[in-house]
């Protein structure tokens, strides 16, 4: 499976390694992921979420429930 938050659709960026010679080689930043369970209230189950600690902030901030709706509402989330 690819490296992407299920949340919030964060995937690896591309950029350049630059040393002091000003030399720029290919590298990605990937994205700082965890595969992690939620319980769902309303639907009284857990699911298993692979998602980025920005989104862990995210539901800690706002509820699972709301970020799990906004996802499912943008197209990332499919349950």
């Amino acid at each position: 499976m690819s490296r992407v938050c299920e949340l919030t659709g964060k995937r690896a960026m591309v950029g350049n390694n630059v040393s002091h010679a000003m030399n720029k080689t290919k590298r990605k930043f990937n994205v700082n992921l965890f595969k992690k369970r939620f319980y769902l209230p309303e639907e009284d189950k857990w699911v298993t979420l692979k998602v980025s600690a920005s989104a862990i902030k995210n539901i800690n901030k706002r509820g699972i429930s709301a970020v799990v709706k906004e996802a499912r509402a943008k197209g990332f989330l499919n349950q």
